[in-house]
């Protein structure tokens, strides 16, 4: 990967599900990301959820999708500002995992959120997953507690400010 890849992201659309099936299938993606079926039509409408396809020269390769922390009850980071985001990805094509392309893309959507007013970004990996925090820790994430079991699972809070 160069300084100069472009990232794209477009709206992740029905016409999807198949490749995010396959991407889901790989034993890299299902050790973070939950198995089941990727959305439904009602899933892909919800607006608190954006949902994206991230390309690169045309080709997609992974899954990204941000959401609003203040979108369900008892969310662990609905203590945090208004307009705050939260997100989670993967990286779909084996082949494009361990070249820095997630540090990149996740990078390039984070600048986006906080020129879109999001005053802090949140995500909340599982706290084995080392190399996803070391991403974040890069990215300027700071952890903003101790693991903790939440609706979703196992995860470790981490906040990025604007």
């Amino acid at each position: 990967m160069t300084a100069t890849c472009q990232y794209s992201f477009r709206k992740a659309t029905l016409d999807d599900l198949d490749m995010l099936r396959a991407w889901q299938s790989h034993p890299h993606v299902r050790e973070w990301w939950d198995e089941d079926a990727p959305y439904d039509e009602a899933e892909l409408a919800d607006p608190r959820v954006a949902r994206w396809i991230v390309s690169i020269a045309g080709r997609p390769f992974a899954f990204m999708q941000d959401y609003t922390v203040h979108g369900w009850k008892d969310h662990h980071f609905a203590h945090l500002p208004k307009r705050s985001r939260g997100i989670d990805q993967y990286i779909g094509e084996p082949e494009m995992i361990c070249a820095g392309h997630g540090s990149a893309f996740i990078s390039t959507r984070l600048r986006a959120l906080f020129e879109a007013g999001a005053p802090v970004i949140a995500t909340d990996p599982h706290p084995d997953n080392e190399r996803a925090i070391a991403v974040y820790k890069k990215l300027g994430f700071e952890r903003s507690g101790p693991p903790q079991e939440t609706q979703w699972g196992l995860i470790v809070p981490m906040l990025a400010k604007a």
